[in-house]
């Protein structure tokens, strides 16, 4: 062989290398992984009393955390694979697509989901690692079935979704008290809106795969703007309770006040006019809402 068949043959073996690693980061959803990074630092800072000294127990409780949700994320897909494949968004994810077998995913999930909860239960405490446990077992034996069988899955699924700056705080406090409970109630409200405007905007494609949203047993969209309104409204007294509580100060009340009134009012235009151009408006604000709180609550401690 020649030296630049060599060379070629080493360059194609790395590129496909690469791409298989890119395909087990794409089963732990990074992005949605993100989120739990950040929500479960925000806990853990906001549940230790002062600036946090033990970064090692804080590192362990953010990563453990992050660990749980990738594989919670892998055995999802696992699961919801022939699924994925008929809907337009996640047709190329790496179990549809057949990049990955579902061999792969769930042996990938559960070392990645086991890991995560030893290092929690070994460098964090053991509280934390209960409640990721609890986020594992809700997320993938109660939700992800009901998904294919009632719309009421969403209000299921924001109680996994919730956990994280829970198990942060309890982590960095050693117990659940009313400050980690409100960091809950504002991510578990905050999800109803953000999922209803995705469910809206994607009601094609989950129509497509038989997912029973509300957006797909009910057209007209009545009940999908009355939830994403309802619990926007809950969010912004609920978004308060951490000033409240000792949690922050004055300046994230005034911020929370100010946040939350205009994610509402975007929930009320949605309400109104029930169209895609409106739902898009709501999930940005969404995406927008949630890392200003969780800055702004961090910041208001400094």
């Amino acid at each position: 062989m020649k030296d630049a068949d060599i060379v070629s043959v080493g360059i194609g073996t790395d590129a496909r290398a690469a791409g298989r690693l890119g395909d087990f980061v794409a089963l732990t959803k990074p992005r949605l992984n993100l989120l739990v990074v950040a929500t479960s630092a925000a806990g853990y800072y906001l549940g230790s009393s002062g600036a946090p000294t033990d970064w090692l127990r804080m590192a362990s409780a953010v990563i453990g955390t992050a660990f749980v949700a990738g594989g919670a994320a892998a055995l999802n897909q696992v699961y919801e694979r022939d699924t994925d494949a008929l809907m337009r968004r996640t047709r190329m994810r790496p179990l549809p697509d057949g990049r990955l077998t579902p061999s792969d995913g769930q042996t990938f999930g559960l070392a990645l989901a086991t890991a995560g909860l030893v290092i929690l239960a070994v460098w964090a405490n053991l509280l934390a690692a209960a409640l990721a446990l609890a986020t594992l077992l809700i997320y993938l034996i109660v939700y992800t079935p009901m998904k294919r069988r009632s719309s009421l899955a969403t209000i299921v699924g924001a109680v996994p979704g919730a956990l994280p700056p829970l198990i942060g705080w309890a982590a960095g406090h050693g117990s659940l008290s009313s400050g980690g409970w409100a960091l809950f109630a504002i991510v578990f409200l905050w999800q109803i809106p953000h999922f209803m405007a995705i469910a809206w905007m994607c009601r094609d494609d989950y129509s497509k795969a038989g997912f029973p949203m509300l957006p797909v047993v009910e057209p007209d969209g009545r009940s999908t703007a009355r939830q994403a309104l309802a619990y926007a409204a809950a969010l912004l007294p609920v978004s308060l309770v951490p000033t409240l509580v000792g949690v922050s100060g004055a300046a994230y009340f005034g911020i929370a006040l100010a946040l939350g009134a205009a994610f509402l009012a975007l929930a009320v235009r949605f309400a109104f006019t029930r169209t895609d151009h409106a739902a898009r408006w709501l999930f940005f604000a969404s995406i927008t809402y949630l890392p200003l709180i969780w800055i702004s609550m961090i910041a208001d401690r400094l």
